[in-house]
C-alpha cells in the first residue's frame, strides 16, 4: 500500500521512502519528480518539510552552473538547505523525536541524485543530530535559521562590523544581529533604490553618498567580484573586511591595502554553535525574522520559482510551499 508520504510496504515487510523532490538536472534545468530514499538508520529521523527557502548564493551558482568543482558536485542534485517541518517517523534510536518540528539544514539521502543540499523534498531522512527542534510558531519563518547562523558565523570571529555592504536577505539579517549582539546600529550600504527599505533600527545608503574612510570592519554580503577594490580605501587602519558571500574569485590593488595593513577574513559555513547561539537570540526576543520573506510559491511552480528568486531585484527571499505536494 501506499500513503501520502511516499512509504511503499513490501511483502517481506521492509519499508521504502520515495519523496517528491527538486532536481537541477544540469544548470538551468529543474524538475520536480520523486525520488526514492535511501533506508533509515537507526539514527535517523524521516521529516514530512512543509517549507524550503532558495538561496540566491549558493544555489543560484549551482543553477547556472558556475559552482566552483569540489568533492560531491554533479548533476542531478537536490538543492537546499533551508528546510523545516515535522519529524514523523524515526530509527530505533531516535523514536522520541517523533512530532518534534524541526530545521532541516539539507539531506543526502537520495539514491539516484546528489544531497547538494538535498533540503528541497517533500520527505528527507537525515541523522537525527542534525534535525535541529526549533519552535512550530516561527513557521515558515523557521527556514531562515540556517542564513541568521551564517550571520551570527561571520560578525562572531571578530569586531562587530561597522558597515554592512548589500541590504539583501543576509544583509538585513547582519544588521539585526549586530544590532542583536549589543553593538551599534551599523551603516548598510545597497546601490538599488528598491532594496533600501526596510531598515530596523539601522540606516541604509547609497554608497556615493558616504564619504567616511575610517571603518574599522566592513562586512560584505553582496558577493559582488570586484568588492574589494571599492571597501579597501574605505577602511582605517588596520581595518578588516569580512567576506560573507560566495565569490568564484577576487582580486585586488595592493598598494591601498598596503597602506592600511587591511586584513581580510573568509566567513565560511555556520557550525552547531552559530545555530545554537542564534537559536537563543531567537527564544530570548532579541532576534526577529519578520519581514523577510517577500514570496512565497507552491512547491509545484519550482520551475518559475527559482529563476524568480534570482532574477527578481523585488524578490528578497522565495520559500517553496509543500503543503500541497
Amino acid at each position: 500500500m501506499t500513503t501520502g508520504f511516499g512509504l511503499n510496504f513490501g511483502g517481506t515487510g521492509d519499508v521504502r521512502v520515495n519523496a517528491m523532490a527538486v532536481i537541477m538536472e544540469a544548470p538551468e534545468q529543474l524538475a520536480l519528480r520523486p525520488l526514492a530514499l535511501k533506508p533509515m538508520d537507526a539514527g535517523d529521523v524521516l521529516v514530512a518539510v512543509d517549507w524550503s527557502g532558495i538561496s540566491t548564493g549558493t544555489e543560484k551558482l549551482l543553477w547556472t552552473g558556475k559552482m566552483p568543482s569540489f568533492p560531491g558536485m554533479g548533476y542531478p542534485l537536490v538543492p537546499g538547505y533551508e528546510s523545516v517541518g515535522r519529524v514523523i517517523d524515526a530509527g530505533a534510536d531516535a523514536r522520541a523525536r517523533i512530532g518534534e518540528w524541526v530545521f532541516v539544514p539539507g539531506a543526502n539521502c537520495y539514491q539516484d541524485a546528489r544531497g547538494l543540499f538535498g533540503g528541497s523534498a517533500r520527505t528527507v531522512i537525515l541523522p537525527g543530530s542534525r534535525a535541529v527542534t526549533i519552535d512550530a510558531a516561527l513557521g515558515r519563518d523557521g527556514i531562515l535559521l540556517a542564513l541568521a547562523a551564517t550571520a551570527r558565523h561571520a560578525i562572531a570571529g571578530g569586531a562587530l562590523p561597522d558597515l554592512i555592504v548589500g541590504h539583501g536577505i543576509l544583509g538585513r539579517l547582519l544588521a539585526r544581529l549586530v544590532i542583536a549582539s549589543g553593538g551599534p546600529a551599523p551603516v548598510v550600504w545597497e546601490t538599488n533604490p528598491a532594496r533600501r527599505h526596510g531598515a530596523d533600527g539601522y540606516a541604509v545608503i547609497d554608497p556615493a553618498d558616504d564619504d567616511r574612510r575610517d571603518y574599522r570592519t566592513i562586512c560584505d554580503a553582496s558577493g559582488a567580484a570586484d568588492v574589494l577594490d571599492m571597501l579597501i580605501p574605505r577602511l582605517g587602519k588596520q581595518g578588516e573586511i569580512v567576506l560573507a558571500g560566495f565569490y568564484d574569485r577576487l582580486s585586488f590593488a595592493f598598494p591601498a591595502a598596503f597602506m592600511r595593513e587591511a586584513r581580510l577574513r573568509i566567513a565560511a559555513e555556520f557550525t552547531p554553535a552559530d545555530i545554537a547561539a542564534t537559536t537563543a537570540l531567537i527564544t530570548r526576543g532579541d532576534l526577529r525574522f519578520d519581514g523577510l520573506i517577500s514570496h512565497v510559491r507552491p512547491a509545484a511552480q519550482a520551475a518559475d520559482a527559482y529563476p524568480q528568486a534570482f532574477g527578481d531585484a523585488d524578490c528578497l527571499k522565495m520559500v517553496l510551499d509543500w503543503s500541497d505536494v
